[in-house]
């Protein structure tokens, strides 16, 4: 059997705010913002809400106008410090990047319009665990074509980095191959780039205050992969397919150009939109880069939102229209669904409408999918488009 994957071309089809500022004019020199010099009272009434990684302190201010801001000063880790700040309007300062779900002891501090702070307040606080742990405890690595696939599920979206680390026969130590920074709920990646030999791989989790979490190590062997030869692909056009616009046809979809013609359906179809074709023999997929037509069209148009892949092995498959929503793995008749698609939000994080040119950079780059590793071997695709970014 060969482990291939498809890079077959799916060629499917600032906002400016002008701020303005008036300047106060400037005599040559800063006057003080207090000549009083008195040493502010303290904050009382404290109290704690603790929650993963941090806390908020709450308390009562002095009766003093003088007043600027309270300072909380605090380790979070051995050596490394860290202050925040909350103005004399609030009654709550905000203390996080904890490393560790314990105790830790926080100082703190009034500060006065003439800079002059008061005597300490020490306040013990313990945070939840930090969310770079709770996300390092589901870790999971697994073999991948040309590397390794790795998942854990971060349920507080927050901004985390995964590490891999890969043996270096050269160095022979152990060294950091890829960093993989997100805020997705869910973590599910691969690294790829090996060959198939036994090598030990590590996986680690980060957060932007350089806590680090421990490593989970595995000794894995990456499974075989190469490039299907897109020249055996044919169109298989089964009577369900969906009617094609004249001269955007099916062998757009890999003929290695993602600037001309696509694959395009008629107007007034109805979904899904399908398209079928023979890859020229069977073989167990692995991933598939798809390029949505850019420009003017990125995220908009007939490009696809959400799609999927159904597969066939038999010689000469028969005909069966697909639903719009199917679960992955279903087989009806001779199909089977290889996996449901969606296609990702403009990385700028800007409206669909309101997209800029790095969102249309990232849609001519091709966006890579996986195909799921239990997905059986097939020599037949179906293309099956459930909804366009025009809806």
């Amino acid at each position: 059997m060969k482990h291939s994957y498809i890079n077959s071309g799916l060629l499917f089809f600032c906002i400016s705010i002008l701020s303005l500022f008036s300047c106060k004019k400037n005599d040559g020199y800063n006057s003080p913002p207090s000549e009083d010099k008195t040493k502010p009272g303290v904050v009382t009434n404290i109290k704690i809400e603790n929650y993963n990684g941090g806390s908020y302190i709450l308390y009562d201010l002095p009766n003093s106008p003088n007043i600027l801001y309270v300072l909380a000063k605090y380790q979070i880790r051995n050596g490394v410090s860290r202050e925040t700040k909350s103005s004399y309007y609030s009654d709550t300062v905000k203390v996080e990047g904890f490393a560790k779900g314990e105790v830790y002891d926080v100082t703190l501090y009034t500060v006065s319009r003439a800079d002059v702070m008061s005597d300490p307040v020490e306040v013990k606080i313990k945070p939840k665990t930090p969310v770079y742990e709770e996300v390092s405890k589901s870790l999971f690595i697994e073999p991948d074509f040309g590397g390794i696939h790795v998942k854990a599920a971060n349920p507080f979206k927050k901004e985390i980095g995964i590490l891999i680390t890969a043996f270096n026969k050269s160095t022979q130590s152990m060294e950091v191959y890829d960093q993989h920074y997100t805020n997705s709920e869910k973590v599910d990646f691969s690294v790829r780039g090996f060959d198939t030999e036994l090598r030990d791989f590590g996986v680690f989790v980060t957060d932007r205050y350089g806590n680090i979490s421990d490593t989970l190590k595995s000794r894995l062997s990456p499974l075989f992969e190469q490039m299907l030869d897109n020249d055996r692909f044919t169109a298989f056009n089964l009577p369900s397919d969906t009617e094609i616009y004249p001269t955007w046809t099916v062998n757009n979809l890999w003929n290695g150009t993602a600037g001309g013609n696509g694959w395009h359906t008629n107007p007034n179809q109805v979904a899904p939109f399908v398209c079928t074709f023979n890859v020229g023999d069977s073989y167990k997929l692995s991933r598939f880069i798809l390029y949505a037509r850019p420009n003017q069209y990125s995220f908009s148009h007939g490009n696809p939102k959400r799609f999927s892949i159904w597969g066939s092995n038999v010689a000469s498959p028969r005909d069966i229209k697909l639903p719009t929503v199917a679960e992955e793995g279903i087989v009806l008749g001779d199909w089977t669904n290889l996996g449901n698609f969606r296609y990702p939000d403009p990385p700028s994080g800007l409206s669909v409408g309101a997209t800029n040119a790095a969102d249309n950079a990232f849609v001519v780059a091709g966006v890579e999918f996986n195909v799921p590793l239990v997905a059986p071997p097939v020599r037949f695709m179906r293309v099956a488009v459930n909804e366009s970014w025009s809806g």
